[in-house]
Protein backbone atom coordinates (compact mmCIF):
# COMPACT_ATOMS: atom_id res chain seq x y z
CA UNK A 1 0.00 0.00 0.00
CA UNK A 2 2.78 2.45 0.96
CA UNK A 3 4.63 1.60 -2.24
CA UNK A 4 1.53 2.35 -4.30
CA UNK A 5 1.01 5.65 -2.51
CA UNK A 6 4.63 6.64 -3.10
CA UNK A 7 4.33 5.74 -6.78
CA UNK A 8 1.19 7.87 -7.07
CA UNK A 9 2.92 10.80 -5.37
CA UNK A 10 5.85 10.51 -7.76
CA UNK A 11 3.54 10.51 -10.75
CA UNK A 12 1.82 13.62 -9.44
CA UNK A 13 5.13 15.33 -8.70
CA UNK A 14 6.54 14.47 -12.12
CA UNK A 15 3.36 15.72 -13.77
CA UNK A 16 2.44 18.43 -11.30
CA UNK A 17 1.96 20.84 -14.18
CA UNK A 18 -1.02 18.99 -15.63
CA UNK A 19 -3.48 21.50 -14.18
CA UNK A 20 -1.44 24.59 -15.00
CA UNK A 21 -2.81 27.46 -17.05
CA UNK A 22 -0.18 27.90 -19.77
CA UNK A 23 1.70 25.58 -22.08
CA UNK A 24 4.82 26.72 -23.96
CA UNK A 25 6.50 25.22 -27.02
CA UNK A 26 10.16 25.94 -27.82
CA UNK A 27 10.95 25.12 -31.45
CA UNK A 28 14.57 24.24 -32.27
CA UNK A 29 16.36 22.77 -35.27
CA UNK A 30 16.14 19.35 -33.60
CA UNK A 31 12.43 19.53 -32.81
CA UNK A 32 10.07 20.88 -30.18
CA UNK A 33 10.39 21.15 -26.40
CA UNK A 34 6.99 21.37 -24.74
CA UNK A 35 6.53 22.76 -21.25
CA UNK A 36 3.95 23.78 -18.67
CA UNK A 37 4.35 27.03 -16.74
CA UNK A 38 3.55 26.81 -13.03
CA UNK A 39 0.68 28.82 -11.61
CA UNK A 40 2.37 29.18 -8.20
CA UNK A 41 5.01 31.48 -9.76
CA UNK A 42 2.69 33.98 -11.50
CA UNK A 43 5.22 36.79 -11.93
CA UNK A 44 7.65 34.54 -13.80
CA UNK A 45 4.85 32.80 -15.69
CA UNK A 46 3.31 36.04 -16.89
CA UNK A 47 6.66 37.58 -17.79
CA UNK A 48 7.61 34.55 -19.90
CA UNK A 49 4.20 34.60 -21.59
CA UNK A 50 4.52 38.32 -22.32
CA UNK A 51 7.96 37.95 -23.91
CA UNK A 52 6.93 34.90 -25.92
CA UNK A 53 3.88 36.73 -27.28
CA UNK A 54 6.14 39.63 -28.28
CA UNK A 55 8.33 37.10 -30.19
CA UNK A 56 11.21 38.29 -28.01
CA UNK A 57 12.86 34.87 -27.92
CA UNK A 58 12.64 34.13 -31.64
CA UNK A 59 16.16 33.85 -33.04
CA UNK A 60 17.94 33.82 -29.69
CA UNK A 61 20.36 31.03 -28.79
CA UNK A 62 20.90 28.44 -26.15
CA UNK A 63 24.20 30.18 -25.48
CA UNK A 64 25.43 28.11 -22.52
CA UNK A 65 25.39 24.31 -22.30
CA UNK A 66 26.95 22.18 -19.57
CA UNK A 67 26.50 18.37 -19.63
CA UNK A 68 24.91 16.90 -16.49
CA UNK A 69 23.81 20.41 -15.56
CA UNK A 70 21.64 22.57 -17.84
CA UNK A 71 21.12 24.55 -21.05
CA UNK A 72 20.62 28.33 -20.82
CA UNK A 73 19.01 30.75 -23.26
CA UNK A 74 17.09 33.98 -23.61
CA UNK A 75 19.92 36.50 -24.00
CA UNK A 76 18.73 39.10 -26.54
CA UNK A 77 22.34 39.85 -27.49
CA UNK A 78 22.64 36.31 -28.85
CA UNK A 79 20.50 37.20 -31.88
CA UNK A 80 23.38 39.07 -33.49
CA UNK A 81 26.42 37.69 -31.65
CA UNK A 82 29.42 36.56 -33.67
CA UNK A 83 30.47 32.91 -33.29
CA UNK A 84 32.56 32.23 -30.19
CA UNK A 85 31.87 35.54 -28.43
CA UNK A 86 30.84 35.64 -24.78
CA UNK A 87 27.13 35.85 -24.00
CA UNK A 88 24.96 35.98 -20.92
CA UNK A 89 24.91 39.68 -20.05
CA UNK A 90 21.93 40.68 -22.21
CA UNK A 91 18.72 41.72 -20.47
CA UNK A 92 15.46 43.65 -20.79
CA UNK A 93 16.20 46.33 -18.20
CA UNK A 94 14.32 44.84 -15.26
CA UNK A 95 14.35 41.90 -12.85
CA UNK A 96 11.52 39.63 -11.76
CA UNK A 97 11.08 39.31 -7.97
CA UNK A 98 12.05 35.89 -6.64
CA UNK A 99 9.28 33.29 -6.33
CA UNK A 100 11.27 30.46 -4.77
CA UNK A 101 8.94 27.68 -3.60
CA UNK A 102 10.05 24.58 -1.64
CA UNK A 103 7.78 22.40 -3.75
CA UNK A 104 9.40 23.59 -7.00
CA UNK A 105 12.66 21.66 -6.94
CA UNK A 106 15.36 21.45 -9.60
CA UNK A 107 14.48 17.97 -10.83
CA UNK A 108 15.52 17.01 -14.35
CA UNK A 109 13.62 18.98 -16.98
CA UNK A 110 12.45 22.05 -15.07
CA UNK A 111 12.38 25.58 -16.43
CA UNK A 112 14.02 28.13 -14.14
CA UNK A 113 15.14 31.74 -14.23
CA UNK A 114 18.79 32.73 -14.48
CA UNK A 115 20.05 35.58 -12.30
CA UNK A 116 23.09 37.49 -11.23
CA UNK A 117 24.43 37.50 -7.67
CA UNK A 118 21.94 40.01 -6.28
CA UNK A 119 21.01 39.64 -2.58
CA UNK A 120 17.24 39.45 -3.24
CA UNK A 121 17.69 36.49 -5.63
CA UNK A 122 15.64 38.39 -8.18
CA UNK A 123 15.62 36.82 -11.61
CA UNK A 124 16.77 38.01 -14.98
CA UNK A 125 13.89 39.54 -16.88
CA UNK A 126 14.49 37.24 -19.85
CA UNK A 127 17.16 34.56 -19.40
CA UNK A 128 16.18 31.04 -18.41
CA UNK A 129 17.59 27.53 -18.18
CA UNK A 130 16.33 23.97 -18.46
CA UNK A 131 17.91 21.45 -16.10
CA UNK A 132 19.51 18.21 -17.22
CA UNK A 133 21.36 17.24 -14.06
CA UNK A 134 22.34 13.81 -12.80
CA UNK A 135 21.11 11.28 -10.23
CA UNK A 136 21.92 11.61 -6.53
CA UNK A 137 21.98 8.95 -3.84
CA UNK A 138 20.77 9.35 -0.25
CA UNK A 139 24.25 10.16 1.07
CA UNK A 140 24.63 12.90 -1.56
CA UNK A 141 21.29 14.42 -0.59
CA UNK A 142 22.06 14.17 3.14
CA UNK A 143 25.35 15.99 2.68
CA UNK A 144 23.73 18.62 0.50
CA UNK A 145 20.95 19.18 3.02
CA UNK A 146 23.51 19.69 5.80
CA UNK A 147 25.41 22.26 3.75
CA UNK A 148 22.42 24.21 2.50
CA UNK A 149 19.74 23.66 5.13
CA UNK A 150 17.41 22.47 2.40
CA UNK A 151 14.73 19.98 3.48
CA UNK A 152 13.61 17.32 1.03
CA UNK A 153 10.44 15.29 1.31
CA UNK A 154 10.66 11.52 0.67
CA UNK A 155 8.99 12.08 -2.70
CA UNK A 156 11.50 14.77 -3.69
CA UNK A 157 14.39 12.55 -2.66
CA UNK A 158 12.99 9.77 -4.79
CA UNK A 159 12.86 12.10 -7.79
CA UNK A 160 16.50 13.06 -7.36
CA UNK A 161 17.45 9.39 -7.01
CA UNK A 162 15.46 8.16 -10.01
CA UNK A 163 15.36 10.94 -12.61
CA UNK A 164 18.02 13.28 -11.22
CA UNK A 165 18.40 17.02 -11.37
CA UNK A 166 20.48 19.85 -9.92
CA UNK A 167 19.51 20.01 -6.22
CA UNK A 168 22.36 22.36 -5.28
CA UNK A 169 20.35 25.14 -7.00
CA UNK A 170 17.29 24.65 -4.79
CA UNK A 171 16.41 27.65 -2.66
CA UNK A 172 18.46 30.03 -4.79
CA UNK A 173 16.71 30.23 -8.16
CA UNK A 174 13.06 30.42 -9.16
CA UNK A 175 11.70 27.30 -10.86
CA UNK A 176 8.58 28.16 -12.85
CA UNK A 177 7.81 25.33 -15.26
CA UNK A 178 8.78 21.90 -16.51
CA UNK A 179 9.29 19.98 -19.72
CA UNK A 180 6.53 17.52 -20.59
CA UNK A 181 7.87 16.43 -23.98
CA UNK A 182 11.17 16.91 -25.77
CA UNK A 183 13.83 16.14 -23.17
CA UNK A 184 15.58 14.18 -25.93
CA UNK A 185 15.96 17.54 -27.68
CA UNK A 186 17.41 19.11 -24.52
CA UNK A 187 19.84 16.18 -24.24
CA UNK A 188 21.01 16.72 -27.83
CA UNK A 189 21.63 20.41 -27.21
CA UNK A 190 23.50 19.92 -23.92
CA UNK A 191 25.92 17.46 -25.58
CA UNK A 192 27.03 19.86 -28.32
CA UNK A 193 30.76 20.66 -28.48
CA UNK A 194 31.46 23.95 -26.71
CA UNK A 195 34.21 26.45 -26.07
CA UNK A 196 35.78 27.50 -22.78
CA UNK A 197 32.82 29.79 -22.02
CA UNK A 198 30.38 26.86 -22.46
CA UNK A 199 28.98 28.39 -25.62
CA UNK A 200 28.25 25.75 -28.28
CA UNK A 201 30.66 25.86 -31.21
CA UNK A 202 27.67 25.65 -33.52
CA UNK A 203 24.79 28.00 -32.75
CA UNK A 204 21.85 26.30 -31.04
CA UNK A 205 19.05 28.58 -32.16
CA UNK A 206 15.62 28.99 -30.60
CA UNK A 207 13.54 29.35 -33.74
CA UNK A 208 10.50 30.47 -31.79
CA UNK A 209 8.64 30.14 -28.49
CA UNK A 210 4.86 30.10 -28.47
CA UNK A 211 2.46 29.88 -25.54
CA UNK A 212 -1.08 28.57 -25.34
CA UNK A 213 -3.65 29.10 -22.64
CA UNK A 214 -5.80 26.34 -21.18
CA UNK A 215 -9.51 26.83 -20.55
CA UNK A 216 -10.93 23.89 -18.64
CA UNK A 217 -9.83 20.89 -20.75
CA UNK A 218 -9.20 22.71 -24.03
CA UNK A 219 -6.15 24.45 -25.44
CA UNK A 220 -6.62 27.57 -27.54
Amino acid sequence: MKKNLLSLCLVLLCCNAFAQKYRAVITTAYGKIELFLYDNTPKHRDNFVKLAKQHFYDGTLFHRVIPDFMIQGGDPDSKTAKPGTALGEGDVGYRVPAEIKPENIHKRGVLAAARDNNPDKSSSGCQFYITVGKKFNEADLDNLAKRTGQHYTPEQRELYRTIGGTPHLDGNYTVYGEVTSGMDIVDKIVKQPRNGMDRPNEDQKILKIRVKKKFLFFWV
